[in-house]
């Protein structure tokens, strides 16, 4: 009964923390989206942006277009355009919007109770930070949270072909989880089980192109358009370079900069795991290759924040890293108001966040994340280094 009731609060924790982030996003439904009223009131959302955009409003194919077809993998692609033939024709923005809203509650429940599975003494840290909640229904990045976790605590718990099957769907959600695959392979390899890595790749692959061969073969330039745009980009808004940029520091060679760094910080992060005296579980470690992908990427989205905190809460290790928790929390909200009222300044409202006030909060976050993602590895090399001496012993 005890199990029962602790259940349902979270769960009511949760709903709560969910209509709370939709009254926040309520006026730009409301007002149907229009900016730069939707930067001011800081609830812009691609939701009902893209239904249009993209000729979902016409139930047209996502992928059909080379130049216009929709900026994401095809199980959100897919998904949408599926919702697109539900979607009534009055009132249209704001019924898909709801339709979505309705399927990321549902989303963002699962994988708190996901989270809270993990790490149960720390379940309360991911529906209830301030940024999550401002950030749920900006984007579709749920979608990929929820079979990234998935993949993650099978993995934990040594049933590898579900977790395989899970990450291959979230490859073809959201594609970030691909980073997932570092930390996957150490693991496996420090546990010499190198039969069981293989079946696990080609599993997550085979998964990847089921989902993703049929529009390959149909409509290449369609599907293809997603890597361009992310290939071809420059430094786009709450990136590092973007904010350096805005100080005046231009990085020359940006893609060929970016690339080294990304892949050295990727070196070095396999060397730190293979190092740890005692192997990590994929929970301990996973925030640490989102963080390098997220921190070094050319472009960092307010709703990145929903890959990150689940992450970050099931990395815990011991309750005095809440702190840090915390801190990197409040960079995060600071950083999810600037980028809203700069972007209404950016969009001519009459005031709004100069560009030096969003840089410097663009660098605070980078600074908190870093810094906490910094004490969690300190903590984890600490903490296994102390198992091995007990063990030894």
């Amino acid at each position: 009964m005890l199990t029962k009731s602790v259940s349902r609060s979270f769960a009511a924790v949760v709903l709560i923390c969910a209509l709370l982030s939709l009254f926040k996003f309520n006026h730009c439904r409301l007002n149907d989206w229009q900016s730069p009223d939707n930067y001011i009131h800081a609830c812009y959302s691609d939701i009902p942006a893209l239904f249009t955009e993209r000729g979902l409003d016409t139930n047209t194919f996502p992928y059909l277009s080379a130049s216009n077809s929709i900026e994401y993998p095809p199980v959100i692609g897919l998904g949408n355009w599926l919702i697109s033939f539900i979607t009534p024709d009055t009132n249209s923005y704001r019924w898909f919007f709801d339709i979505n809203a309705v399927i990321l509650i549902a989303l963002f429940l699962i994988s708190a109770l996901i989270v809270r599975k993990i790490r149960p003494e720390y379940g309360y840290l991911f529906p209830t930070a301030p940024a999550v909640i401002a950030s749920l229904f900006i984007n579709w990045d749920l979608w990929a949270v929820v079979s990234a976790m998935l993949a993650i605590y099978y993995f934990d718990k040594k049933k590898y072909e579900i977790s395989a099957i899970a990450l291959g769907v979230s490859i073809a959600t959201k594609f970030f989880p691909l980073v997932l695959l570092l930390p996957i392979t150490i693991i496996l390899y420090r546990s010499a089980a190198i039969d069981q890595l293989r079946k696990y790749l080609t599993t997550t692959l085979l998964f990847w192109l089921v989902i993703n061969l049929p529009i390959m073969a149909t409509h290449f330039a369609g599907w293809w358009r997603f890597f361009k745009l992310n290939l071809e980009r420059s430094a786009d808004f709450g990136s590092l370079w973007y904010g350096l940029s805005l100080l005046g520091v231009d990085i020359p060679f940006l893609n060929l900069i970016y690339l080294i760094i990304t892949i050295t910080s990727f070196i070095a992060l396999a060397i730190y795991l293979l190092n740890l005296k005692q192997i990590p579980n994929l929970a301990q470690c996973a925030l640490f290759a989102v963080v390098i992908f997220t921190t070094f990427s050319k472009v960092y989205s307010p709703q990145y924040v929903l890959w990150l905190t689940p992450l970050a809460v099931i990395a815990l290790t011991k309750s005095v890293q809440q702190i840090y928790f915390w801190i990197w929390q409040v960079s995060e909200i600071i950083y999810h108001l600037a980028i809203w009222q700069y972007l209404a300044q950016y969009s001519g409202a009459s005031f709004g966040l100069p560009a030096g006030g969003y840089a410097i909060a663009t660098l605070l976050r980078v600074v908190a994340i870093t810094g906490f993602t910094y004490l969690l590895m300190r903590d984890l090399s600490a903490k296994s280094t102390a198992q091995m001496s007990v063990i030894s012993r």
